[in-house]
């Protein structure tokens, strides 16, 4: 017999052909084991202390959801609508939606969860802040049913918002969350996937694929999934609280019944930091002559402000960025809204509808608002952005935070004093904006840095909104 002479691109083609089957007949299907059976070892585990437990819907194989959000009645409906109205072929419609329902549908695990983000969320929370939960209305808390579907309502004032919330509710529940397509790349995005995020394509106006989201986030409600909700949409750019984006509210609560066996519980939860991580850049979108860095720069002041803090703490100079606090408050029950206001959203016409859900977000979005923590740095940048320039001694500085805090207190506003002590409250705030030279002393005296105004005026809005008019 003769022999076969192969070249050798072909040989090294045929085995990396044949050692890739063996990965997927063998040690796919393995490691999709082990993390399942991992999964369900860690919801053994939490079962027995989260009060509010992983519902059912989030232990649903992803695909099984993708399949069930696909034939779903509303959104075959909205798709033979599309492929009319635009003149395509239903096949070419299903497959778009196809595609947009594995956008969004998350593939949640219980272990990269309650193990792997929550050990990396508290590390990276408590290493940058001192993390602190201010009010808690807990008697409030206590009286909603475990069964009931609970939204956290919160203010946007940092990207960090989702590990400090998902990190500080931990014990209590699951928080699954919208994401927007900045966090689209690998491999971020499996990450995020696995903790329970659904990703949303911001301001799109794309019907079918609003069609398509509004039918996913009304299934995850009706599921009874705990839900992060933040009405502003995007991040406050001057430290303002921004009026809200009704679009993920309105999907929650258009197809609740009050009547059901299951309530809609909103729990308000205000939010604030000495200092946020992008908060220059959030300023520099304000500004429309200002030029817009691309990718390639963001990423290389990404990497320079963090090569900056690691020299910092080489020469053991770095400094936590303040204080990180959570309120949360008293729960809004939509049956006893509905059932006190005399209406049902399912029976209201569109415009009827959207009026509603828009005095509901702006209730929300109040109560969110009162709830903001009053930290050191805002304090003291409040009173520096309304001294207009001029310069305070050390004593006079202190006795116009203490009158801050008074008028403060009397407008019910959350004042976190760390350790109890106004006089170290003042002195940390002072310090931080010292460092970050937002603020210059000179012969003993205190001044804002007239160039650092806007910096200091995003701190100081944060809480303007907590004062009398």
């Amino acid at each position: 017999m003769g022999s076969v002479t192969l070249p050798l691109w072909l040989l090294i083609v045929v085995c990396a052909l044949a050692l890739i089957g063996l990965l997927d007949r063998l040690l796919v299907p393995s490691v999709r084991w082990l993390i399942r059976s991992r999964a369900n070892k860690v919801l053994d585990e939490v079962a027995s202390r989260l009060r509010i437990e992983v519902r059912p819907f989030q232990q649903t194989r992803r695909q099984v959801l993708i399949d069930r959000l696909l034939y779903d009645e509303k959104v075959q409906q909205a798709g033979a609508s599309h492929a009319r109205e635009h003149n395509m072929p239903r096949e070419v419609v299903m497959a778009q939606i196809t595609g947009y329902a594995r956008e969004i549908v998350p593939a949640f695990n219980a272990y990269f969860y309650f193990r792997v983000g929550y050990w990396l969320g508290r590390r990276i929370a408590r290493t940058l802040y001192r993390v602190r939960v201010g009010y808690t209305d807990t008697e409030g808390l206590a009286r909603v049913p475990p069964d009931a579907t609970v939204v956290f309502v919160m203010n946007h004032r940092s990207n960090m918002d989702y590990i400090l919330a998902a990190y500080l509710v931990a014990d209590q529940a699951a928080l699954s969350y919208a994401v927007g397509e900045w966090a689209r790349i690998w491999p971020l995005q499996q990450l995020i996937r696995s903790m329970g995020a659904y990703f949303v394509r911001r301001n799109s106006r794309d019907e079918l694929y609003r069609r398509v989201l509004e039918r996913y986030i009304g299934m995850a409600t009706e599921a009874g999934v705990t839900q992060a909700l933040y009405p502003e949409g995007s991040l406050s750019r001057d430290g303002r609280l921004r009026a809200p984006k009704l679009g993920a509210l309105d999907y929650m609560i258009r197809g609740f019944n009050p009547e059901g066996a299951r309530d809609l519980v909103f729990i308000p939860l205000g939010i604030n930091y000495d200092r946020t991580l992008e908060d220059r850049t959030l300023l520099l979108a304000l500004d429309e002559n200002a030029k817009r860095p691309g990718r390639l720069r963001a990423a290389w002041n990404t990497f320079a402000f963090v090569a900056h803090q690691a020299g910092l703490a080489l020469r053991s100079d770095w400094h936590r960025f303040g204080y990180a606090c959570v309120n949360f408050g008293t729960p809004l029950s939509m049956r006893d809204y509905l059932n006190a206001g005399g209406f049902d959203f399912r029976r209201l016409d569109k415009d009827q509808r959207q009026a509603r859900v828009a005095e509901l977000g702006a209730q929300l979005m109040q109560r969110v608002g009162r709830l903001v923590p009053v930290l050191p740095v805002p304090l003291v940048a409040l009173v520096f952005e309304r001294s207009a320039g001029k310069a305070l001694s050390e004593l006079e500085l202190k006795a116009e935070v203490e009158l801050l805090i008074e008028r403060l207190e009397a407008a019910g506003a959350h004042i976190y004093i760390p350790r109890r002590d106004r006089d170290y409250a003042i002195t940390a705030g002072l310090r931080m904006m010292l460092l970050r030279h937002l603020v210059a002393e000179r012969d003993g005296l205190y001044a804002a840095d007239p160039a650092q105004a806007a910096l200091l005026r995003y701190y100081a809005n944060s809480i303007a909104h907590l004062l009398p008019a």
